[in-house]
């Protein structure tokens, strides 16, 4: 009877998603690194995107140790549909947050996002749409008091 060899890497899918979070940790340190970070009493604005990257790195690491420990789901092949929409509705929201405010840009970016699903059912996405950005306005700019634009080419603010 033939002995199957055993693999170092038994979860493809994890240490690329390890890997990934490596990476991801790796670059917002790097953007990081010229802000000023304070103490731990007193919090510079550098001092939180630091921690967020420091677990996503030891998140990354601890992802890729288990998929050597453990059996996983293989590599499967990518699509760019999912990438493509989520980069473009940030963005989308990004360019146009300030012209056209938050009542235009953040249903802008949910439908857009939403596409990157191939289920997504343009209705159903328009509701949802609505509904979280009238919470999204509810919350940032009138109980959080948030100087986002709401509506300029409408209301004037």
């Amino acid at each position: 009877m033939a002995q199957v060899p055993k693999r170092i890497i038994r979860a493809p899918q994890d240490l690329a998603a390890g890997l990934f979070l490596i990476g991801l940790g790796a670059f917002a340190l790097w953007q990081n690194a010229g802000l000023e970070r304070g103490t731990l009493r007193v919090f510079g604005p550098g001092m939180m995107p630091m921690i967020l990257a420091w677990a996503c790195v030891i998140a990354g690491f601890a992802v890729g140790i288990g998929a050597m420990l453990w059996d996983g789901p293989k590599l499967e092949r990518w699509t760019f549909r999912g990438p493509l929409f989520i980069l473009g509705a940030a963005v989308a929201f990004g360019l146009t947050v300030r012209p056209l405010g938050m009542a235009v840009a953040a249903p802008l970016a949910i439908v857009l996002s939403s596409m990157a699903s191939s289920e997504t059912k343009l209705g159903e996405a328009a509701i949802f749409a609505v509904v979280l950005t009238a919470f999204c306005l509810a919350m940032f700019r009138f109980m959080l008091n948030l100087p986002i634009p709401v509506a300029p080419w409408a209301i004037g603010y």
